[in-house]
């Protein structure tokens, strides 16, 4: 019998398709059309191939975003990983404190990332911050607009403070979903807690860490908002990410060809350490 094909169902999903295509494909597609080409106003391009792409990757302003964008990537999941598991560990499993943790958790997450940004700028400050005048009380004077490494303090422990949560919720998810009998026979063979961390609860939180290492790692490497609001990329560049370089290259010196070319290699950079990241950990989850 010869199968039918119903392709009703095309003109379903067809509304988001052409959404995807209006917020993405065009946008990026266009970006695709400033990088290799050049255009002195009035709306007059010339072909320039890969000339932006060449000067970019020449350009050790390029190399240094990027690995001050790596170094705090690193830093950021070096924290926030075993943190989120450590918090989700702790955790009540049952009882009335269950959704007081998890609401306390995803506040957070509530919270838009300018205004993050505002309240840690405002939090160190000196004169007027809870945090930057305790320090001053004991002789500390904390400056992160000044001072590269308080910049830098200010800006982990901020992105720390705001997403530690999505790695709890996550971990928590994943240790919920074990069942009773694996601690059950746990608790008959004499395991102890290092034991049942190991060989129970890790491994059944694998697929979710896998989910938290990716999100985690993409929005702290495209992160621009918070660094932006409190140092403005400074002192100098030494926070000054990718997305920052591109934000004050694009609008600020209106180099629109470099600004596309650059905002190709970022995007080729995310895609390719993320399918990195995405084959080591489901290899090492087969092999397992």
């Amino acid at each position: 019998m010869e199968k039918t094909w119903n392709n009703k169902a095309w003109f379903m999903v067809m509304p988001a398709l052409l959404i995807v295509a209006f917020s993405a494909v065009i946008p990026l597609m266009t970006v695709v059309n400033y990088s290799v080409q050049d255009t002195f106003g009035n709306n007059e391009f010339f072909w320039a191939g890969t000339e932006w792409f060449t000067e970019i990757l020449e350009s050790d302003r390029f190399w240094g975003a990027l690995i001050r964008n790596l170094s705090f990537s690193v830093i950021i999941l070096l924290i926030e990983i075993p943190l989120g598991v450590f918090i989700a560990l702790n955790m009540p499993r049952r009882g009335i404190a269950v959704p007081f943790c998890l609401v306390t958790m995803a506040m957070p997450l509530l919270i838009p990332w300018n205004v993050v940004g505002t309240i840690w700028q405002l939090i160190t400050r000196s004169d007027i911050g809870l945090f930057g005048y305790a320090l001053a009380q004991i002789g500390i004077q904390f400056n992160a607009a000044g001072d590269p490494l308080h910049a830098w303090i200010t800006v982990v422990v901020m992105d720390v403070w705001h997403w530690t949560s999505l790695v709890v919720l996550l971990a928590y998810a994943g240790l919920v979903s074990i069942p009773d009998a694996y601690y059950q026979a746990a608790r008959i063979d004499g395991a102890s807690r290092w034991s049942v961390f190991r060989y129970i609860q890790l491994p059944k939180m694998k697929r979710v860490l896998l989910i938290a290492v990716l999100l985690r790692f993409m929005d702290s490497f495209m992160i621009y908002t918070e660094p932006f609001v409190v140092t403005g990329g400074g002192p100098g560049t030494s926070t000054t990410f990718l997305s920052i370089d591109l934000v004050k290259m694009a609008i600020g010196q209106f180099d629109l060809g470099p600004a596309a070319a650059m905002s190709i290699i970022y995007f080729l950079i995310i895609l390719l350490l993320s399918w990195i990241f995405y084959t080591v950990m489901t290899s090492s989850d087969a092999t397992s």
